[in-house]
């Protein structure tokens, strides 16, 4: 790749102004461009997951974790509460998770996209279709200077529309980055734990507002979708139960930079949630940055989050699973805890 002068390295080359200096034809090569072009202007792009054993780690990884779901719970109460089944950080495990996570194709591509190097921190594995309200990932995952993180979306299987396909809003990662103090909300000082929902109100009007249609990633397996960090994306209804949607999310940072949760943060009002993460490369947990400057541990520590943290241990199939009342009452399972499970005693399901 020709050697470019970036103005702005602390933007995205994908989202940067100066974009088509760094990506023309006399710089990258005719399929980056056009990877680009489409994060570019649409927010998201899908590839070929590039490993030609895909289909059988994706077929392992099936076998594997299938016993890691209590489906029959799921089936009574979690479809029709629109709950999802998952396994967070099953790279912890399973090779094959660790293998899509950390593929070397997949890390030069986003390293050339972005202009930093990429490094992946979570991995997500669903059975299902997640039936998740449409949100950006900046909110949970952000860093400094902002946009350097995205997600890529593997399926492990084809995907139909009965079987609840990812959603997601063209165009509105180019929206800004809303953080608190946009919708007048201080994290710190709110008498419950800070969740996504105090947002949706404000993604479902802003799409109505600019009459954003959604679209439907119908996927072949092995097939993969890569996003931005601010574009609006869910998972849409599932239709039958009895459906599967194996699929595997990896969530990656950006090198020097650093990296926190604004949901739980107000910089202003000295609250900035840093997050602790691993490099899944390195199996190490990764220094916060600013300008190539480590972050005093002792102020990442000062300015914490401190205000009400939801049980670490809890997990919301679990809880709707031995709660079936509030299951069926239809409510959020980490509203109904902080407010009255723990109150009344109700056991976590763990």
């Amino acid at each position: 790749m020709k050697d470019v002068h970036n103005p702005l390295p602390g933007v995205p080359k994908i989202e940067s102004p100066f974009f088509s200096k760094f990506f023309n034809t006399e710089v990258v090569d005719a399929e980056t461009l056009r990877i680009a072009l489409e994060l570019n202007t649409r927010g998201y792009a899908v590839i070929d997951f590039p490993d030609a054993d895909i289909s059988n780690m994706a077929e392992e990884i099936k076998r594997d974790l299938d016993k890691e779901f209590e489906w029959e719970g799921w089936r009574k109460f979690g479809f029709e509460n629109e709950i999802s089944l998952r396994v967070q950080d099953a790279w912890k495990f399973n090779k094959n998770v660790h293998k899509i996570a950390t593929n070397p194709k997949i890390l030069d591509l986003l390293s050339q996209l972005y202009g930093r190097r990429a490094w992946p921190f979570q991995t997500l594995n669903f059975p299902v279709g997640t039936q998740q309200h449409f949100h950006t990932d900046s909110i949970h995952f952000s860093s400094m200077p902002e946009r350097f993180m995205c997600g890529v979306w593997v399926a492990l299987e084809d995907i139909t529309m009965e079987s609840g396909p990812l959603v997601y809003y063209p165009g509105t990662h180019k929206w800004p980055v809303y953080t608190n103090e946009f919708l007048g909300i201080c994290a710190t000082e709110l008498a419950e734990h800070p969740h996504q929902k105090m947002y949706e109100p404000l993604w479902r009007e802003l799409v109505e507002h600019y009459k954003v249609e959604p679209e439907h990633f119908t996927a072949k397996k092995g097939q993969a979708l890569i996003w931005t960090a601010n574009l609006l994306h869910g998972g849409s209804k599932q239709q039958d139960p009895n459906k599967t949607r194996w699929s595997q999310v990896t969530h990656y940072y950006f090198e020097n930079c650093s990296y926190y949760s604004p949901l739980s943060s107000d910089p202003f009002y000295g609250t900035i949630n840093f997050k602790n993460v691993t490099n899944l490369i390195t199996q190490k947990r990764t220094e916060n940055l600013y300008c190539g400057h480590t972050i005093p541990k002792e102020f990442v520590d000062a300015v914490r989050y401190k205000g009400k943290v939801i049980d670490p241990n809890f997990n919301a199939a679990a809880y709707l699973r031995a709660n079936p009342d509030v299951a069926k009452s239809g409510v959020d399972a980490e509203w109904h805890w902080e407010n009255y499970g723990k109150k009344e005693g109700r056991s976590l399901g763990i």
